[in-house]
């Protein structure tokens, strides 16, 4: 279940972020970032007072997700793609709201 709503909200949010923006991948490069902050539990604030052990802390976290962790986390990058995807064709189908 969660498989499928991970990659239903990030469709939806790289979809507007997409045609608010009209930066067809911007969400796909983002999103590692986004992964980051939902594997780690530091605060956005330890990011900039103390980067170097703030990032080795979350890439500790990461290495130690389980693959069903993976399997969700990827299919949230797959719901991003698709969005790139979709707004390519909705932009070559000559929709310029998107």
């Amino acid at each position: 279940m969660s498989i499928l709503l991970y990659l239903v909200i990030f469709f939806g949010l790289a979809f507007i972020l997409n045609m608010l923006l009209r930066k067809t991948w911007l969400m796909a490069c983002i999103y590692p970032f986004i992964v980051l902050m939902i594997v780690d539990d530091i605060s956005t604030g330890a990011y900039f007072t103390d980067l170097t052990e703030s990032f080795s802390i979350a890439f500790t976290k990461l290495m130690e997700i389980t693959p069903v962790d993976i399997m969700i986390l990827s299919s949230g990058f797959i719901g991003t793609i698709i969005s790139g995807i979709v707004i390519k064709l909705l932009r070559k189908s000559g929709y310029q709201m998107f």
